[in-house]
């Protein structure tokens, strides 16, 4: 021990030493501004979306993938409705997409799951996803030749859905086969930033596309892209069941998997409270009304409604990138918890707001309360379904995740017609904390779930 003469000995740790005394040696400011920066850096790291899923291969060229498909993907969602219109300059066969995108998605949506469940997941995301391009290539040849007309169209984007119905379950399916469990909130997060980003690019690339290229070529487009995804599918390895399976995949299969999920009430409670929030929260039917009578709009459309209609993509991004934190939460139920009753706060306030900016502020905040919900819903979802059952919980997930703004759908209208579009979504905003509380005192496991696994970012 140094007597009271002697020089400290500087602190490998940092500026101060062990003892507590101030390191004054004539490289103690560079050890100071050395150890912020590291400092700085580990802070950075924690707070900017976690990118260690992007290490895995596999999982590294599917996402990349994701990243052009999902634009592609957009160009198609543009292209349908207005090629329609184009057709018939009439909204009601325009409103005719929902019903023929809706059914197939709910029954492919739950018979892929089952399918996912007892064949070669690789297989099964390279016959789809080729089903998709072809579908992407149909619509062109309809488009650019005016060859079949908007029934064609119709039952072509019908063939489509179903596609991507079988589609996507499987493809969440599996992740939990590439990527260890402490990644997948990680992984989740990454995959919806590219989502909505894609959300936000897709519409404005074709706005700005149409008028140049014309609205076939969207089409088209949209094929070529889907070639990165079955490059990056093609390279994946062999995904079969992990377990020995003889069944079917029917009805029964089907039934089974709503069975599963009345039996773990964790599942459970990640889809009823989905349902709260998005059949009571999702706002977006009175966008046009509210961008009108609330902010200024022309009836036709403006600026305005632009923004409403962008503003919860925009908060999902941003809650993506700076998605690192989510990797070190085990309370799992909580976050979620705390994530729904931040989205029916954002709505509420955006109901109760005059202000464009407050209101875009508003929707922001409620996209991304919604986003680290998805993630980490979809999270308890891989890790609690064993992987017999995951093709199942995930097509149960999309018929979710579509069929609640569906609801909220019928009854925003209405509602907004009988008391104003305003008090409608605040109403709306309010209703979604209440119940999200109600459902999870009902099932307090959902509350007290944790992550079976938790490891810190090296």
């Amino acid at each position: 021990m140094p007597g009271p003469d002697e020089p400290t000995r500087p602190s490998s740790l940092g500026p101060e030493a062990p003892t507590g005394r101030i390191d004054t040696g004539p490289d103690a400011p560079t050890r100071r501004t050395a150890f912020t920066t590291q400092r700085l850096r580990v802070i950075a790291r924690s707070a900017l979306a976690d990118t260690r899923p992007l290490r895995t291969p596999a999982y590294r060229r599917l996402w990349s993938a994701g990243v052009v498909t999902v634009v592609g993907s957009q160009l198609s969602v543009v292209a349908v409705p207005t090629q329609i219109y184009q057709l018939t300059n009439s909204s009601a066969y325009v409103g005719l997409t929902g019903v023929f995108g809706l059914v197939p998605l709910v029954v492919f949506g739950l018979w892929g799951g089952a399918i996912a469940d007892v064949m070669d997941r690789r297989v099964l995301l390279l016959a789809s996803g080729g089903g998709i391009a072809l579908s992407s290539l149909a619509l062109w040849v309809t488009a650019a030749s005016g060859v079949g007309g908007v029934w064609s169209v119709l039952v072509l984007f019908a063939v489509q859905t179903a596609l991507l119905a079988i589609n996507q379950p499987t493809r969440n399916a599996v992740i939990p086969r590439l990527l260890p469990a402490e990644q997948l909130p990680a992984a989740n997060a990454l995959n919806m930033t590219v989502q909505q980003v894609g959300a936000i690019a897709g519409p404005l690339l074709a706005g700005v596309l149409i008028p140049v290229v014309g609205l076939p070529t969207l089409y088209l487009i949209d094929a070529i892209a889907l070639l990165a995804t079955l490059w990056a599918t093609w390279r994946l390895p062999s995904l079969p069941p992990e377990k020995a399976v003889t069944r079917r995949a029917g009805a029964r299969q089907v039934i089974e998997g709503f069975r599963y999920v009345a039996l773990h009430k964790v599942l459970l409670v990640s889809f009823l409270i989905d349902v709260v929030a998005m059949g009571f929260g999702m706002p977006r039917v009175v966008f046009p009304e509210m961008a009108h009578t609330v902010f200024g709009d022309p009836i036709a459309g403006g600026p305005a409604l632009g923004l409403l209609f962008a503003a919860i993509p925009i908060g999902m991004v941003v809650a993506g990138l700076f998605s690192g934190w989510l990797t070190h939460v085990r309370r799992q139920g909580v976050a979620v918890t705390i994530a729904i009753c931040t989205w029916g706060v954002g709505i509420a306030l955006f109901g109760l707001s005059g202000s464009l900016w407050f209101a875009v502020l508003f929707l922001a905040v409620a996209g991304a309360g919604d986003m680290v919900s998805s993630a980490f819903r979809n999270s308890m979802l891989q890790t609690v379904a064993t992987d017999d059952m995951r093709g199942r919980m995930q097509g149960v997930f999309t018929v979710v995740v579509v069929g609640g703004p569906r609801l909220a759908d019928l009854w925003h209208g209405p509602a907004a017609a009988a008391v104003g579009p305003s008090a409608a979504v605040a109403a709306g905003g309010f209703a979604t904390i209440v119940f999200a509380i109600v459902v999870v005192a009902v099932f307090p496991v959902f509350w007290r779930y944790r992550a079976p696994v938790a490891a810190d970012r090296p």
